[in-house]
């Protein structure tokens, strides 16, 4: 009986152990740093990352993930008498599932099911982990994928941003932009909704901001259970941890889990950024 393996991208960036438990092939992101390029998460890694970002002269860039590396993954999988399951970042914030899609066009269509998460991080994390979790239950193909699109209704991402400059430049800033130019001080929460960015409101301070997060994140679980959280950070794990420690006491959740922003997202997003992905209700 054909296996069927769940192929995601680097956006995700989900712990190393579920990775390995659950035998999830990532495809990495593409960054393009002045004339060098890096696979993310392979060729730089995101402590790396961030500390040669402090001191960039020049900024890096990201592109998708190509159709032949996905060509490679999807031929791999369906050559060990397999189906593929490709959950991937929302396709308003990135063409690798149009690049997932030209590669399942060149192979057998019926072996290989594609979904956008609509989101990153753990917020697509969580869909994929909900797969795997079907699929160790009995679920086929279609099934798992059913299992993530459900799933997707209940996820979300809340974060803070240090500046706009960096989702600015990189062409993500959406609506956010009505939030550029204002003081300093002042840190906009946004969200990813609908597949993009979408701002929130504008707090004082860090630390006021983390707490608005919370109330947030609140305000969308809406009191549905199960609740699994984890962090989204970019060269901020201090704050990233006490904000994890206090969404653990305050949602009480049956997972939470610790990551960096990867390098990929980072470019966007920039250094200092914090916030907490969620799934609740399923």
């Amino acid at each position: 009986m054909a296996k069927v393996v769940l192929v995601t991208d680097s956006t995700g960036y989900l712990p190393k152990e579920l990775i390995d438990l659950y035998q999830i092939r990532v495809a990495p992101q593409v960054l393009i740093w002045g004339k060098e390029t890096f696979l993310d998460g392979i060729d730089i890694l995101p402590d790396e990352f961030y500390r040669r970002l402090k001191t960039a002269k020049v900024m890096p860039s990201t592109s998708q993930v190509t159709p032949a590396t996905l060509l490679d993954i999807f031929g791999s999988i369906l050559n060990e008498g397999n189906e593929a399951l490709g959950i991937f970042i929302g396709a308003e914030l990135s063409g690798t599932l149009t690049s997932a899609n030209q590669a399942r066009d060149e192979l057998a269509r019926e072996k290989i099911e594609l979904v956008d998460s609509g989101t990153i991080a753990m917020a697509m994390g969580f869909q994929i982990l909900a797969a795997a979790r079907a699929l160790e239950k009995g679920a086929n193909l279609r099934e798992a994928a059913e299992v993530a699109r459900q799933t997707s209704k209940h996820t979300g991402v809340i974060f803070t941003l240090d500046t706009l400059e960096f989702l600015q430049r990189g062409g993500r800033i959406g609506a956010a932009s009505r939030y550029l130019g204002t003081a300093l001080n002042v840190k906009p929460i946004l969200e990813v909704r609908g597949g993009k960015v979408e701002p929130i409101e504008r707090i004082r301070t860090k630390s006021k901001a983390l707490d608005r997060v919370l109330d947030i994140i609140e305000e969308r679980i809406h009191g549905q259970t199960p609740v699994r959280i984890s962090t989204i950070h970019a060269l901020a794990e201090e704050e990233a941890t006490r904000l994890l420690e206090r969404a653990v006491a305050r949602f009480h959740p049956v997972e939470a889990y610790m990551a960096m922003a990867s390098p990929v997202v980072g470019t966007h997003a920039g250094p200092g950024t914090v916030g907490l992905a969620f799934c609740a209700g399923v």
